[in-house]
């Protein structure tokens, strides 16, 4: 089905995926209209963004893959199919970042508002009792924000068009506010918009179209409520922003600037009448480990920060907010000692493989087969299931992507599947044999379970990530049970299991060692400049 609708050509890609969200959407329709879920909003200021249907022979493959799984399923391998295919085009949040904003303004049942929604990455972040608002410039994209709302019946509203210059939600405030605006935007509407009333900390100069998505965010949070932004590094410290930053900072609004990796986290707060600013910023360097940002933010919020910088010194100076700066200097030695360490220590040896001048023709199986000899079990979630809550913790498919613990949590119910050590769990996109046991299998995962008596896991899990490598670039249809696998001995499997082992640890330890380089990189420049370190003699 992915082949027949990538036929269409990149320009219509994105509007058969919209359109096909409508169409597993609407099979909802009617509880939708009674429950106030999700809907993609048209009036005034709203573009009328409604996709056609898709052909009836597009819309029987797309009903027959809801068929074989669900719909939210269904519709979750399109998307990430249409944002593996346009991976340039398309702008992401990164699923860690978008959680850790969720997590820093949770509203606990309030309304939250992304102005800039994309394919909602950051709204499906929320734990799924908040309701949503979401503005998108691009109709496609808010047609699909739309849809992946709708089908987790989330209470959501979303409005296509220029947040900017065609607000969707004027005049109205959200308990929170999320937002990962486009960045370096010149044409955002400064001519047009040089006296509008959201300017409430100045009027934005051309070149800082960021700092009129900080304001635009502001006016759009209740008095007390707080906004989660992403920035460019350099809005910390631009020239052009300095009298912006300045005011944000007098206000008590602007609270805490965040160092990630490619970008900052800017958290604001709307003043609320009568209310006393601080008298210090929270300024740190979460570069190198996410884990520490909401530690530091409650210790910020308690009064007992040491990463704190005091307002006054910021505004006699340049209003130069960049983390960087702002390490204490006398621990960026002691900081690249241990950066160093980690980077070294996460470093993998590749497995020694032997190469061969022609390919062993070895007899062959398949995983259905498998499962027939009873070699291996498979067990999925039950339907409906949500990890937003509970006491149960959850294995999600973000976990397995990322090879994190579990971070889901449910409620006790009737087909839970408790995993054990041993069992190979996958996603669409990932497959991981699991160390540990005790959570329960998230949903959009299936669980291969193996006899271990005469399957090695880890064999298995190696020709099924290698297969679903190979299904990325194929044909959608392919199916996982007619993956082949070359029918060995035990020892031999452990043998090929130990090299797949080794391949999955090389490539966690290439994820971890990209972030903890860019760190080590910047230590060491910043040691080698102000004189706390020193080339080895």
């Amino acid at each position: 089905m992915w082949q027949r609708l990538k036929a269409a050509g990149d320009l219509r890609l994105g509007e058969l995926v919209a359109q096909a969200g409508t169409l597993l959407a609407g099979q909802q329709s009617a509880p939708a209209a009674a429950s106030g879920e999700s809907s993609l909003s048209d009036g005034p200021s709203r573009a009328d963004t409604a996709p056609d249907r898709l052909d009836p022979e597009l819309a029987g493959l797309v009903m027959e893959l809801a068929g074989q799984h669900d719909p939210l399923t269904a519709y979750e391998f399109l998307c990430e199919r249409y944002l593996e295919a346009h991976s340039r085009q398309l702008s992401v949040t990164r699923e860690d970042v978008a959680e850790l904003m969720v997590r820093l303004v949770r509203t606990d049942g309030g309304t939250v508002l992304d102005p800039a929604c994309g394919v909602g990455t950051l709204l499906l972040a929320l734990d799924g009792t908040a309701r949503v608002l979401g503005q998108e410039l691009s109709e496609t994209s808010a047609a699909i924000t739309a849809s992946r709302l709708r089908l987790r019946g989330v209470d959501a509203d979303i409005v296509a068009g220029d947040s900017m210059r065609h607000d969707g939600f004027a005049g109205q405030r959200a308990d929170a506010v999320v937002c990962d605006p486009p960045f370096n935007e010149r044409a955002w509407g400064y001519e047009e918009l040089t006296g509008d009333p959201r300017w409430e900390y100045g009027l934005p100069p051309r070149g800082e179209p960021e700092l009129a998505w900080v304001q635009h965010c502001l006016t759009h949070v209740k008095p007390g409520g707080l906004v989660a932004i992403l920035m460019p590094p350099a809005a910390a410290s631009r020239k052009a922003g300095r009298r912006i930053r300045a005011n944000l900072l007098r206000a008590g609004a602007l609270r805490a600037v965040v160092a990630l990796p490619g970008s900052d986290l800017w958290l604001l707060r709307r003043p609320a009448a009568g209310e006393r600013p601080p008298s210090e910023v929270l300024i740190l360097d979460a570069t190198a480990d996410l884990g520490s940002v909401e530690p530091a933010w409650r210790a910020y919020l308690e009064d007992r920060s040491d990463q704190s910088v005091r307002i006054i010194d910021l505004l006699a100076d340049e209003v130069d907010m960049t983390p960087a700066r702002h390490q204490r200097r006398g621990d960026v030695g002691r900081a690249f000692a241990e950066a160093r360490d980690r980077f070294l220590a996460a470093a993998a040896v590749p497995p020694d493989l032997k190469i061969l001048e022609q390919p062993l023709d070895q007899p062959a199986t398949t995983l259905g087969d498998l499962i027939k000899e009873g070699l291996v079990t498979t067990l999925q979630a039950p339907p409906k299931m949500t990890a937003d809550g509970g006491d149960v913790p959850v294995l999600t498919a973000d976990d397995v992507l990322n090879g994190t613990p579990p971070s889901g949590f449910t409620t006790m119910q009737q087909g839970l599947v408790t995993i054990r050590p041993g069992d190979v769990v996958a996603s669409y996109s990932s497959v991981r044999v699991m160390a540990d046991g005790g959570a329960v299998l998230g949903p959009h995962l299936t669980l291969y379970r193996v006899d271990s008596r005469r399957l090695d896991p880890d064999f298995l899990a190696g020709y099924l990530r290698a297969a679903g490598g190979r299904a990325t670039t194929g044909s959608s249809r392919f199916d996982v049970r007619r993956t082949r696998l070359p029918r060995l001995s035990l020892k031999e499997q452990k043998a090929y299991g130990e090299a797949f082992r080794q391949l999955a640890v090389l490539e966690d330890a290439i994820r971890k060692t990209s972030t903890l380089g860019q760190t080590l990189i910047r230590l060491g420049l910043d040691g080698l400049t102000d004189g706390h370190l020193h080339p080895q003699s």
